[in-house]
């Protein structure tokens, strides 16, 4: 509302401006929104400046804290409860119909009943599962990123040879050793060992420790890799779940493909697939 008023002072913005507004309530995430003991007091707040033609309220919204836990489905329900009676005082304060939105990935996979006017899909929009023990696959979804780069360096190396800071790796025999230009700068995670990435048509294993914007991979004693190579870190394409990335660096898919940093490029692509490719 003050913004809008700023914006009307100086020109910036006609009478008609208004901000538009989806006001959140507290249904028991304890995280920001109006928690319910507030909520009457703060809805007629949005009255008055929707009546003075500051605002123009919209929506009404909350999230939910254990829908990625079917079996506290009590709470998930209790949250639901909660919000439908807090969305209605809204609306008849506001006197008009409101948007209502609650679920989350897990819920709009699981409760229907919390669909309500709008559903916001985060970590589903990537084609993850957010269940511990479902996966993508079995709720019908495609793992839709991938993290890709190419080898920077390729190098043979001897028996006993000490790899990245800690020497926390040491060759058992001669190989060739691949560097790969990401790192925890770029949100790969610095407690990652011992997974793997895919280059040249095989998986080949993550040794030693990931320094800031760069990590090595064990090619093998006769590969025949050059700088320039592909390497994809997890995705579709090379068949390593981002999942298993994440297990090994001890959380969840959904940090993994957020964490990302931007000095990655994105490339945003339509592959078109096939009927038959399609869940």
């Amino acid at each position: 509302a003050d913004a809008v008023r700023g914006l009307r002072a100086r020109g910036g913005a006609g009478p008609e401006a208004r901000a538009v507004l989806h006001l959140k309530a507290d249904t028991g995430l304890g995280r920001h929104g109006c928690p319910p003991e507030r909520w009457p007091a703060f809805v007629e707040r949005a009255a008055e400046l929707e009546a003075a033609g500051l605002v123009r309220v919209e929506g009404v919204f909350s999230h939910l804290g254990v829908a990625d836990e079917p079996d506290r489905a009590a709470e998930t329900t209790a949250q639901l409860l909660r919000f439908e009676r807090m969305a209605a005082e809204a609306a008849e304060t506001l006197g008009h119909p409101l948007l209502r939105h609650l679920a989350n990935t897990p819920a709009t996979l699981s409760r229907p009943d919390t669909h309500l006017d709008m559903v916001r899909v985060g970590l589903g929009l990537y084609g993850l599962s957010p269940f511990a023990d479902v996966t993508a696959a079995e709720l019908g979804l495609r793992p839709a990123m991938s993290l890709v780069t190419v080898l920077a360096n390729v190098k043979a190396v001897p028996a006993g040879q000490g790899v990245s800071y800690g020497f926390r790796h040491v060759t058992a025999e001669p190989t060739t050793l691949g560097l790969v230009p990401v790192g925890y700068a770029d949100g790969v995670p610095r407690v990652v060992e011992g997974t793997r990435v895919h280059v040249g048509g095989r998986t080949v294993p993550v040794v030693g420790r990931i320094a800031m914007d760069q990590f090595v991979v064990d090619l093998g004693p006769d590969a025949a890799d050059a700088p320039g190579d592909a390497v994809e870190l997890f995705g579709p394409a090379s068949g390593i779940p981002v999942e298993e990335w994440a297990a090994a660096a001890g959380t969840i898919n959904y940090e993994l493909v957020t964490r990302i940093g931007g000095r990655v490029d994105r490339q945003h692509v339509d592959p078109t697939p096939t009927q038959e490719a399609r869940p």
